[in-house]
């Protein structure tokens, strides 16, 4: 039986101002937001104009500078794939909101294709790409083995039935594919400093709250083995402004980049940054 324990209640400052428990699954060291919404409800709760990833919106400075950060971050996200390239260069990105990953993949002859639940985001990513990007039920029609990258960019987090959604990654992956997911990590310095105000809980938006371990022990139970590690160290900074704003309404820059400055000079002892990209491979 799975030991479950209390962790930390958090709220929901993004839409609903709900409060959520978040409890501790010492087996798999990860926390479990509860209540869960139904599927039914989920998307509510999505419903935001903050909701960066789903929009091409540059309303203010915040904004603006998430988008220029985004180019960088594109740019890397390529030359990781880049490294795991297979025959024929098929690559999956699931959660791909408005498509701009996809479109740099495409333009550097990858085939693409995208999965995204957000009409308004999936309409906006098939402009870029070419059709490319389909509904949350489309998964279950591609054919297994398909594709060499499969990447989901703080996306797992996200997903109902988690372990499902594993199986069904291990199988649409070629047997010498590659997983690519990255996700935050509770255990890093931002989120212990935060507490309750850390930003990446984004309860109930984030039903899964990852650890290293929880990562490793979670694909070890399908034979599937993380291999690396990479440090997002941008996402410390960006967290830590939304935690700010959480915490006191207003988004105290300086005081924002000192905590993420920290929390990533720690992290090069630790290893736990605020959020980590796992490299996942069969067996």
């Amino acid at each position: 039986m799975t030991s479950k324990t209390p962790y930390i209640i958090v709220k929901d400052y993004s839409v609903s101002n709900e409060e959520f428990q978040l409890f501790h699954n010492k087996d798999l060291d990860l926390l479990e937001t509860h209540p869960q919404p139904s599927l039914e409800n989920l998307e509510e709760y999505y419903k935001s104009e903050d909701y960066i990833s789903h929009t091409n919106s540059k309303r203010n400075l915040f904004e603006k500078a998430y988008h220029l950060v985004r180019k960088t971050a594109l740019k890397r996200k390529l030359k990781l794939i880049n490294s795991y390239v297979g025959s024929d260069k098929q690559l999956l990105d699931i959660g791909c909101g408005t498509g701009d990953f996809l479109k740099e993949a495409q333009q550097n002859n990858w085939n693409v294709t995208g999965i995204e639940p957000n009409e308004q985001a999936r309409q906006i990513a098939n402009i870029k790409t070419n059709d490319s990007v389909f509904e949350t039920e489309h998964l279950q029609k591609f054919e297994s083995h398909r594709f060499d990258v499969i990447t989901l960019w703080h996306v797992l987090e996200h997903l109902p039935k988690l372990e499902e959604h594993i199986l069904m990654f291990k199988k649409l992956l070629k047997p010498n594919g590659t997983l690519i997911i990255a996700v935050p990590n509770y255990k890093s310095y931002d989120a212990e400093y935060y507490n309750n105000f850390w930003a990446a809980y984004d309860a109930p938006r984030h039903l899964w709250h990852f650890s290293q371990a929880a990562m490793q022990r979670l694909f070890l139970k399908e034979e599937m083995k993380v291999v690396k590690t990479y440090p997002m160290k941008f996402d410390a900074y960006y967290v830590s402004l939304l935690s700010e704003k959480y915490k006191s309404g207003k988004m105290h820059i300086f005081n924002a980049f000192r905590i993420g400055f920290f929390s990533n000079l720690k992290a090069k002892q630790t290893g736990e940054y605020s959020s980590l990209i796992y490299i996942i491979k069969n067996g």
